[in-house]
């Protein structure tokens, strides 16, 4: 099986390229990144990833809203919400939207990732 293709939306540049070393590590491919969730809906059209690693803050619309946008496409990736506040913060919001689930920054790896997914929806 082929590695799940990753879109990685956040602004902050030092945290996109941390984000695809650990997920490449962990044998993800990424395939775009996006610094706004404009530039991301863009990208997720083009680039049609399995999977949309996601910050909830972002400097145009957040992410919550972005993944609501994504939830519409064709073909719809599964999203990941992420942030650096706790999931405490952000709870109701992340259960209420359509992402699968929600890991913190200081949390991110490929199996973390995988193990989220495959679990259903744990905040």
């Amino acid at each position: 099986m082929p590695p799940a293709r990753v879109l990685v939306v956040d602004d902050h540049e030092g945290f996109r390229v941390v984000a695809r070393a650990l997920l490449e590590a962990d044998g993800l491919q990424v395939v775009a990144e996006a610094i706004d969730g404009v530039t991301a809906v863009e990208a997720a059209e083009r680039h049609e990833p399995d999977l949309v690693l996601l910050d909830v803050h972002l400097p145009d619309l957040d992410g919550f809203e972005v993944s609501r946008l994504l939830a519409r496409l064709p073909t719809p990736p599964i999203v990941v919400l992420t942030s650096s506040r706790p999931i405490g913060d952000l709870h109701r919001r992340v259960a209420e939207s359509p992402a699968a689930g929600f890991i913190a920054k200081d949390g991110l790896s490929g199996a973390a990732l995988s193990a989220l997914i495959a679990g259903g929806r744990p905040c």
